[in-house]
């Protein structure tokens, strides 16, 4: 089971946090809105109580295809066969832990020290909660209180040591109105945080699913710059398999955004291609019987070779050969993204009569509710990240659902935009922060995007779409730069909100 440590909740059964409210129902309002891992934590049930509880929320988990820790207990763990244990510095020690849970399963250990994280880290566990970042209700031990700069130094020792690639989420007084500030104030040039756990801020919530919302919106946005620095650092090969029209452009923006271009349409190179740790971009700009066969043993190369690909149904909806050439690359493989406008997106979805489509427009006026509705069931019919592309783009993994308000009206304007998003979005998702994160990448790219094309208008020299591609690339190349200097002043730009979907009830696992 992947882990999204972005928004998790440590759960909290007494009356002075939960209420009379039930700790199942809070629990599932806040996986509706986002939180993507669960600690059961309840120092003094009997074991009885707490094995009843905990099966409970098990269940809730479950059917949102998120896991479930347990605090401390072990035994209660090992009882119910959840995902795994969180322990303190106090409780259980770490080898007798693993012992009674096996290899397999998550353990979570507690880190307020330099020395306690990488003692952890050492003993091998899977990820790190650290802090305390500020003192609550909940948290009684004050002398745990680091702050978001006690966060930051354990991040860069981790990194130091080599243990930059263990999972760390911080704890303690993190709530929607600052966990944007404590992500960027704790974070390390070398290492992040992939996360916020929180108590009150969702347990306590008035609304819990929209309290998770906000906290989700507030994370992504943080992991932005993670993703382009990433990008930055490894230079991924980003290969195209798209049009003559916007090939120029296409190769400018990989460059621009960090990554190494190729334009190959001939699928007998793919194989050798794939082997070089990039992704593929399926471009359906222009559809004819070889480019479809080039397509689909690319697709099969990159497949095989687990590098992620990302299809851009261009024109899906225009005529019948583009339909019928969907539903074969759809039913030939898999893809990390699909991308497209909603009248695109519509088709993907299927049905029994798709938008009529303009060319590669889109004519098909949504609203953002029927757009996330949308994103979320190509989302999860196709087991990938999707993207739908607009004025508002809505992005989702099935269970997310996010909304970038980015962008400038001159990218409408210049041929190939689109398409050009396509191949930032596969060098984000194949960067090594990004693959880790599908979602989160695929939102750095349309940020990234967005913002760049706003700072490109607002260019005094910038008069009209032939002057503004010049300026976009530009400001592509600035913000890439910036980023990996430490500058994120950009940021403040970036609009990032993730979002209800009416209905939506449970979610698939």
């Amino acid at each position: 089971m992947a882990v999204d440590y972005g928004v998790y909740l440590v759960t909290d059964s007494t009356p002075a946090i939960l209420g009379s409210r039930d700790l199942a129902a809070v629990v599932e309002a806040s996986l509706r809105g986002g939180t993507g891992i669960v600690q059961y934590r309840d120092k003094t049930a009997s074991h009885d109580d707490a094995v009843r509880a905990a099966r409970e929320l098990l269940a809730v988990t479950r059917r949102f295809g998120v896991p479930l820790l347990v605090n401390d207990r072990v035994e209660v763990a090992v009882e119910i066969g959840c995902e795994g244990v969180h322990i303190g510095q106090d409780d259980m020690e770490f080898q007798k832990a693993r012992q009674m849970l096996g290899p397999d399963k998550i353990i979570g250990v507690t880190a307020s020290s330099t020395e306690e994280a990488l003692r952890a880290c050492e003993a091998g566990a899977t990820y790190l909660g650290v802090g305390t970042v500020y003192a609550t209700q909940t948290k009684k031990d004050t002398k745990s209180i680091i702050g978001p700069h006690g966060v930051r130094d354990i991040l860069a020792a981790l990194a130091a040591a080599g243990h930059g690639s263990v999972p760390t989420v911080c704890i303690g007084g993190v709530n929607a109105s600052n966990a944007g500030d404590v992500l960027a104030a704790s974070s390390s040039p070398a290492k992040s945080l992939d996360g916020v756990a929180v108590v009150s801020a969702l347990v306590a919530a008035p609304d819990p699913a929209d309290a998770a919302r906000r906290l989700l919106g507030q994370v992504l946005r943080a992991r932005v710059p993670d993703v382009v620095r990433s990008v930055a650092a490894t230079t991924p090969l980003s290969h195209n398999m798209t049009n003559l029209v916007v090939q120029n452009i296409a190769a400018n923006v990989a460059l621009a955004v960090g990554a190494s271009p190729i334009m190959a349409n001939y699928a007998e190179e793919a194989a050798d291609l794939a082997r070089l740790g990039g992704a593929l971009v399926v471009n359906m700009g222009t559809v004819t019987p070889d480019g479809l066969k080039n397509y689909l043993q690319a697709l099969k190369a990159y497949n095989d070779a687990g590098r992620p690909v990302v299809l851009d149904p261009v024109g899906a909806g225009a005529t019948a050969v583009r339909r019928s050439a969907v539903e074969t690359l759809l039913s030939s493989g898999r893809y990390a993204v699909i991308k497209g406008n909603a009248s695109e997106m519509l088709t993907v979805l299927g049905g029994s009569a798709p938008v009529a489509q303009r060319g590669v427009d889109s004519t098909s006026q949504l609203t953002l509710a029927q757009r996330a509705r949308l994103v979320r069931d190509v989302a999860r019919r196709h087991r990938c990240v999707a993207l739908v592309t607009g004025a508002t783009d809505v992005v989702s993994d099935g269970r997310r659902v996010v909304r970038v308000d980015n962008g400038h009206e001159l990218l409408g304007m210049i041929t190939g935009s689109g398409c050009t998003l396509g191949t930032a979005v596969s060098a984000m998702v194949c960067s090594p922060v990004g693959a880790a994160d599908p979602l989160a990448a695929t939102v750095a790219a349309a940020v990234m995007f967005g913002v760049a094309s706003e700072m490109a208008a607002e260019r005094s020299e910038v008069r009209g779409p032939g002057t503004f591609v010049p300026a976009f690339l530009d400001e592509l190349y600035g913000i890439r730069k910036a980023t990996a200097a430490g500058d994120l002043r950009w940021l403040v730009l970036a609009k990032v909100q993730a979002v209800d979907v009416p209905g939506d009830e449970v979610a698939s696992s």
